[in-house]
């Protein structure tokens, strides 16, 4: 049965004269969805349908010119050469359009021009989403090209889609050579072993694996399952990271380990070839680092300022370096600088000729740079050589010569300066007291001692080392022991003479202590005094312990033989079977741990 459209234009039986073809083609200009108006020469709307009545006000009877005077001359120019136009702008009330202009013609003759507008709001819209899209688009292709990870992109049944440059370069592959075919593929002609993207196809979940590839590169492979709204699994993205160089990295590490193992092995057995001479006992970092620049500097010939406070070991750092150098076959002369009258610093340093003086030798006498010749000289108390002999210094440590005093002839001698000093020598030379070229030519290699207040992991050690060591001197047997009050009264004292007066004071009580007990009592007054003998003991000696006290006492005692014995925190907690965190806790509890 013919649809009533159809009827009514095509069937013969419909009287078509009946048809009000007005109405019809008003009705037909309002289906479409796009603003139609025509106009006669004189630019009279005589059709409009409702999208251009809404949108501009032109109906049957408008002038177009008065209305859209901005676009008449586009149709007046069409009225004129009869040209097809289009792309013409126009701003309407509800919303933007782009008009087209064709000339009507009737019986061969131009008599007026149709408008269509088309509304372009909607293509806008689409045109922004779909530059939405490319933006998007080209971050993903940017993301995935310059991502130093190698990634491959496969869909659900494991045919390759995409893969970026990294995994080309990681598996000196071209795109072109895989995108396309599936991965169960390439692990039949032996391209890779396994596959991640069929292990999570597998599984839906995301699975991980190790693979050389054949680049002989070392993989982490991640695969990552992409599902759609339906569950099902759409996509397998694989992460690629090379971790080739990552275990060369760790390898290194591992070889670094093992160097300061050796080195921190070497320290130890310096430390018991040293201790027999009450030298060296290493247990701080501070220490640890001083005693590993010695050994450094051992092997050349550079000049080495050591600093320190009285007490700290310049001296032991001096023959440290001596015994480890390659003039240790040679001597090694040492001057206190400030033992020596200035009247005779000059003679004693460079010698003197026969004659030089009244008072001098018959046949002359040779200095300390001509005895050290081939072996090193230790200037201490390098801060009190005199201005005028401090000039003489500086000539040699520039050219190596050496005059007598008295002499007309310089002698050139092969030594090796050490200087050492407790000053300022900075300060000196800005006040005037020291030579500025001299102090730079001293401090080719500076090497500072620590103080032993900021060796505190060292001094439990050295305390029993001392006793230990005086009573065997003294031949008075097993060294006394130490009361909790007491150690914590020594450990608490801050040793402004350092090594040296840690050494008297340990000596002291060796000689001075009965029953082989050390308590408050047997320490000199300025260590157990109100700062050393209440640093870590709240309790009166008289007063019984509690429990909690005894407790603290015990693990204050076996945190502190462990720190002892390992040298470091990490140590120690392994061999107490604890957290390196809780014996740095301990430690700041019982007052023990040190910078």
């Amino acid at each position: 049965m013919p649809s009533p459209l159809s009827q009514l234009l095509f069937d013969p039986s419909v009287a078509r004269h009946h048809i009000d073809w007005k109405a019809f083609s008003r009705a037909m200009l309002n289906a479409t969805r796009n603003g139609v108006f025509a106009v006669d020469g004189d630019g009279t709307v005589v059709l409009s349908n409702l999208i251009i009545q809404k949108a501009f006000g032109l109906f049957p009877g408008t002038s177009l010119p008065a209305t859209l005077p901005g676009f008449w001359p586009e149709v007046e120019n069409t009225l004129r050469d009869h040209t097809y136009r289009s792309e013409i702008p126009i701003q309407g009330e509800t919303g933007s359009f782009l008009a087209r202009v064709s000339p009507i013609y009737w019986k061969s003759a131009p008599v007026g021009v149709l408008c269509v507008f088309d509304d372009r709001t909607e293509l806008e819209k689409a045109t922004r989403r779909m530059h939405s899209y490319r933006e998007l688009s080209r971050e993903l292709d940017a993301i995935i090209d310059y991502s130093n990870d190698g990634l491959w992109i496969c869909d659900g049944r494991g045919n390759v889609l995409q893969i970026n440059p990294a995994s080309e370069r990681l598996n000196d592959i071209r795109s072109a050579d895989v995108v396309g075919r599936n991965m169960q593929e390439l692990v039949d002609e032996g391209f890779i072993d396994r596959s991640v993207t069929l292990e999570t196809i597998r599984t839906g979940e995301v699975a991980n694996l190790l693979q050389i590839n054949r680049a002989g590169r070392k993989l982490m492979l991640t695969g990552n399952p992409v599902f759609d709204d339906d569950g099902l699994l759409d996509r397998v993205v694989v992460n690629e990271r090379d971790i080739t160089e990552i275990d060369a990295l760790r390898r290194e590490l591992e070889e670094q380990s093992a160097l300061r193992d050796g080195f921190r092995d070497h320290i130890m057995e310096l430390q018991l070839t040293e201790l027999e001479s009450n030298r060296i006992i290493a247990r701080s970092p501070c220490m640890t680092q001083a005693l590993k620049m010695a050994l450094k500097v051992s092997g050349v010939d550079s000049t080495v300022l050591i600093l320190g406070e009285s007490g700290t070991g310049k001296g032991m750092v001096a023959d440290l370096i001596h015994k480890h150098s390659g003039r240790t076959d040679r001597p090694m002369i040492k001057i206190n600088c400030g033992a020596i009258p200035e009247s005779l610093v000059e003679s004693e340093l460079f010698g003197y000729e026969k004659g030089a003086f009244t008072g001098a030798g018959k046949g002359g006498k040779p200095g300390y740079f001509e005895l050290a010749d081939g072996g090193i000289l230790f200037l201490d108390e390098i801060a009190e050589l005199p201005l005028s002999s401090q000039v003489k210094l500086l000539r040699f440590l520039e050219d190596g010569e050496v005059a007598r005093v008295g002499a007309t002839k310089d002698r050139r001698v092969d030594v090796r300066i050490l200087a050492a000093t407790n000053r300022n020598l900075e300060a000196m030379v800005e006040a005037g007291e020291f030579r500025r070229d001299l102090y730079y030519r001293l401090n080719v290699i500076p090497l500072r001692m620590p103080p032993l207040r900021d060796r505190r992991e060292c001094l439990l050690p050295l305390i029993h080392h001392f006793l230990a060591h005086f009573a065997e001197k003294l031949a008075l047997g097993v060294p006394p022991r130490l009361t909790r009050r007491a150690s914590d009264a020594l450990m608490a004292y801050g040793y402004p003479g350092n090594v040296r007066e840690l050494m008297n004071i340990c000596e002291r009580l060796v000689v001075m202590t009965e029953g082989g007990r050390i308590d408050m009592a047997d320490l000199p007054g300025d260590v157990a005094g109100p700062a050393g003998a209440t640093a870590f003991c709240p309790t009166p000696p008289d007063e019984p312990m509690t429990l909690a006290e005894i407790l603290a006492a015990v693990e204050r005692e076996t945190i502190a033989e462990a720190m002892a014995r390992r040298g470091t925190q990490q140590e120690a907690a392994r061999a107490l079977g604890v957290n390196q965190s809780t014996i740095a806790r301990k430690l700041k509890k019982h007052g023990l741990n040190c910078d």
